[in-house]
Formats: C-alpha cells, sequence, structure tokens
C-alpha cells in the first residue's frame, strides 16, 4: 500500500469487483425492463395496472431484505473472517444461478398464486447473494489502490452497475425485435433471465485468477480478526447513521430515476409503452450516467476530500430538481430524455465517491460486513421508492409527475443529511483503510 502505482495484482482485484457490479446491473435492471410484462403474468387479470405493478416493485423490497441478510451472514462469516476472495468466488456462484433459474418459473395461469409465492422466493435467493457483491466487491478493490486513486478506481468499480445496466437494455431491444411483440409476454422475459448466466461466467474466471487482499493477509498475520465482525459496526456509531442516512436517500433517488425510467417513459408517453425504441432511450440516458461516474471520479481525485466532494454533487443536484422536474413533463419527448438525462448524470457523479468514502471510514476487521451492513441495508427503505409513487398517486391527492417529485425531493434531504453529519476520511498521514 506503500507504493504509488496499480499493479497486476491490484488490476485484476478491481476487475474481480467491477464484474460483480455488472452483474447485479443487469440482473437488477433487467427485472424492471420486463416489470410491466412480469406484472400481467405473476399476477391475475383482475387486479389493477397500478396493483400488479406495485406488487412487482415489491419484489424490490424481498431482494433488498435478502441483500441485508446475504451481507451479514457473508460479509460477517466470509468476507472478514475467510477472506474478500472466498467471499466473491461464493457469491457470484449462487448470484447466477438463482437469477438464471427466474426463467423457469411458471406463471399465473399455470400455478395460480404459487406463481407470486414462487418468485418471491426466487428474488429472496438472488438477493442473498448479491448482497455479498458491494461489500466484497469495493473492499476488495479499494484495499488494492493507493489512497490517491481510491476516488477513480472506486468510480470504475461502480460504473459496473451502470455498464450491466447499459447491456441489458441492449440485450433486451435485441430481443424483442428478434421474438417480436407475439412472443414478449411468453419468451422475451424468460430468455432475458437466462443470460444473467454469462455475466457471472465471466465474473467466475476473473475471480479464479484474483488473489486475496494484503490488507487482510496482514489482519490475519497480525491475529486482528474480531471474532463477531457484525458487532463491530456498532463501534463506530456515527460513521454507520450518517453513511445510512447518506446511503437511503442516494439509493431513494437511484431507485425514483435511472430504475423508474423504463417504467415512467412508458407512462409519460404511453405510445413508446411497448415500442422497443424506450429501450434505445433508456441505454442512452445510462450512457450518461457513465459518463456522470467517471467524470464524477475524476473531479473528484482533484478535490480528494470525500465529504466536500458529495457535498459539491449533491448541492448541484438538489438545485437542479424542480428545473429539470418541468423538463421532464413538458410534453416534448426531447426535453423529458435532457431532464432524465441530467438527473442520471449527476446522481452518477455522487455514486463515485462512495466505495473510496466507505472503504475509509470503517475499520478494516469489520469493513466487508460493514459496508455491505450499510449499503444494503439503505436499500431496505430506498427499494419501496417506485411502489411509494404509485401509492402517493393513489392517495388521489397527487398525479404520478407530482408523485415522482415527492420523493426525489424526500431521497435529497436525507441524503444531504448524511452528508452533513458524515466524517472527512482523506487528508490525514496515515491512510484510514489501513486502521
Amino acid at each position: 500500500m506503500s507504493e504509488s502505482k496499480i499493479d497486476r495484482k491490484a488490476i485484476f482485484q478491481i476487475l474481480s469487483a467491477f464484474s460483480g457490479w455488472v452483474m447485479d446491473g443487469y440482473v437488477s435492471i433487467g427485472y424492471v425492463i420486463v416489470a410491466t410484462i412480469l406484472a400481467s403474468v405473476f399476477f391475475p387479470a383482475s387486479f389493477s395496472k397500478n396493483d400488479s405493478l406495485i406488487l412487482i416493485f415489491l419484489g424490490l423490497a424481498v431482494g433488498a431484505v435478502a441483500r441485508l441478510v446475504g451481507s451479514i451472514i457473508l460479509g460477517n462469516y466470509l468476507g472478514d473472517r475467510l477472506g474478500r476472495r472466498k467471499m466473491l468466488l461464493y457469491s457470484i456462484v449462487g448470484f447466477s444461478l438463482s437469477s438464471f433459474l427466474i426463467g423457469f418459473l411458471p406463471v399465473f395461469s399455470q400455478v395460480s398464486y404459487l406463481a407470486p409465492v414462487l418468485l418471491y422466493i426466487i428474488l429472496f435467493a438472488v438477493g442473498l447473494f448479491a448482497g455479498a457483491e458491494y461489500s466484497g466487491g469495493a473492499t476488495l478493490s479499494m484495499e488494492a489502490v493507493p489512497q490517491k486513486y481510491r476516488l477513480p478506481v472506486g468510480a470504475l468499480v461502480q460504473s459496473g452497475y451502470g455498464v450491466g445496466f447499459f447491456i441489458i437494455l441492449l440485450v433486451v431491444a435485441f430481443l424483442k425485435s428478434t421474438f417480436g411483440v407475439a412472443e414478449y409476454d411468453n419468451l422475451v422475459w424468460r430468455v432475458m433471465f437466462f443470460t444473467t448466466i454469462i455475466p457471472g461466467i465471466i465474473a467466475l474466471l476473473i475471480r479464479m485468477m484474483t488473489k486475496e487482499s494484503e490488507v487482510f493477509i496482514e489482519m490475519e498475520k497480525n491475529n486482528e480478526k474480531e471474532e463477531i465482525p457484525a458487532a463491530g459496526i456498532l463501534k463506530q456509531p456515527l460513521s454507520s447513521f450518517s453513511a445510512f442516512l447518506l446511503l437511503t436517500g442516494l439509493l431513494l433517488l437511484n431507485t425514483v430515476t435511472l430504475s423508474f425510467y423504463p417504467t415512467f417513459l412508458g407512462d409519460i408517453y404511453a405510445s413508446l409503452a411497448n415500442n422497443p425504441i424506450i429501450d434505445t432511450y433508456n441505454a442512452e440516458i445510462n450512457l450518461i450516467s457513465l459518463f456522470g461516474v467517471w467524470i464524477g471520479g475524476v473531479v473528484a481525485y482533484f478535490i480528494f476530500r470525500r465529504k466536500l466532494s458529495l457535498a459539491i454533487y449533491a448541492i448541484i443536484f438538489i438545485v437542479l430538481i424542480y428545473p429539470m422536474y418541468l423538463l421532464a413533463i413538458s410534453g416534448n419527448l426531447f426535453y423529458t430524455l435532457l431532464s432524465f438525462s441530467v438527473i442520471a448524470f449527476i446522481e452518477a457523479a455522487i455514486f463515485a465517491n462512495i466505495p473510496a468514502f466507505l472503504s475509509e471510514i470503517f475499520s478494516k476487521a469489520h469493513r466487508t460486513t460493514a459496508m455491505g451492513t450499510v449499503y444494503n441495508g439503505a436499500a431496505i427503505p430506498a427499494s419501496f421508492g417506485i411502489a411509494a409513487i404509485y401509492l402517493v398517486e393513489s392517495s388521489g391527492y397527487f398525479n404520478l409527475n407530482e408523485s415522482w417529485l415527492i420523493l426525489l425531493i424526500i431521497g435529497s434531504i436525507i441524503m444531504i443529511l448524511g452528508i452533513f453529519l458524515a466524517v472527512e476520511t482523506a487528508g490525514g498521514n496515515l491512510d484510514p483503510i489501513e486502521k
């Protein structure tokens, strides 16, 4: 860690983390893209569209709860006890296989209400293994590089989710054009989930060639491992609480923007609902978000201080919320796409700081468990974001557009409060990754 370079070993450790994020974006956004179809085949026709969508999007909450359980169990007993690399090997196998199995599930017309029950069970399994991905990958990659490179490298790792997002949009667009609208309800969503095995195999091969973190090796050699790493989180209450607030707000924003855009565009412009062009539009928005996370990481590299970078990006986001909202609901498709793209860009720039920030605020003895627990714990309330939009609309006091704006404001307030309470990590003589 004293060397100011990134060697071949570090590159594999970075790619190992990056590949897991690609897998996560591929699977998670794939589920969101076909949400409308899943709602129609996993629930009875007597249910309203909104009710079915709420129940399908609650599947995200099921996965979020499972991610928290997975991060605690796998992080506590694998990541901080047996090693970051071993944890990532086990997690990617379970993640890819359980995602693959979704394609085999029976639908409501075949097994009645057993269909959504089986869907939720498999989503829980997906989340259980996915919960280890962020904590294990982010820890391994951040422990692999010198402090001065941690922000741009963290941005690259974080962008893996967007890369997976971008790829799955293209895959679904290809499947729609290949099989046609007639097969969309019956075949496209199944084939899409079958393809999730491909990024899983690629990630597994990379991880088999990856070495263990030097920080963990030294910790093991010096007998610094904690008996119960999960308990270590309680030793850092302020860091845990501020990070939880920050991530709850940021992940809520992510849920009601990038995760909601595929559905929201079809709601705003009904002619796009079943048109393959909607996937192209979302791919373009996501590509812009990728530039946001990359540029955000590079700019933060020069700012260097983690909390300051987060605060600057968050303030820019908050200032732009209402102008971008007005553009989004203008009725002009170009302005809507421009609004969504700007929001995605700034939001991604905030995310660029997260791996470096989280890895430096938590002690190495419980870093994997703490990062996973805080990140995935925050994802639980955030996962209700899309369902909350429809629930607020159902109240009759607000329309869908206004409900979206309300969730954007709530997410921003929670996020900025977390940043305000956070401590700065960069700037001291001792690299906090060693603590």
